[in-house]
């Protein structure tokens, strides 16, 4: 399949949900290659990941975390040059 490279971005409104997201980031590891963590003074966090794999195991990412009470997901992908 085609890979993709794109960025997700993870708002942590309530922190309740936190260990099952980082439990989550880290069975996808292999599609990860970079993370940044900003915490907020308003206990709202963000994360941002930057990701390379198909879009199945982006969806797959991105579907897990999206089904979290307190966390919302937004990606964007684009094509990856070297598939071209």
């Amino acid at each position: 399949m085609e890979k993709r490279v794109g960025t997700v971005l993870i708002r942590v409104e309530s922190r309740e949900n936190v260990q099952l997201l980082n439990d989550i980031i880290s069975d996808h590891s292999d599609i990860i290659i970079g993370r940044q963590g900003l915490p907020r003074s308003n206990s709202q966090s963000i994360i941002s990941l930057v990701l390379e794999g198909t879009t199945d195991q982006i969806g797959s990412l991105t579907g897990q975390l999206g089904r979290l009470m307190g966390i919302q997901v937004k990606s964007v992908l684009i094509k990856n040059i070297q598939d071209e």
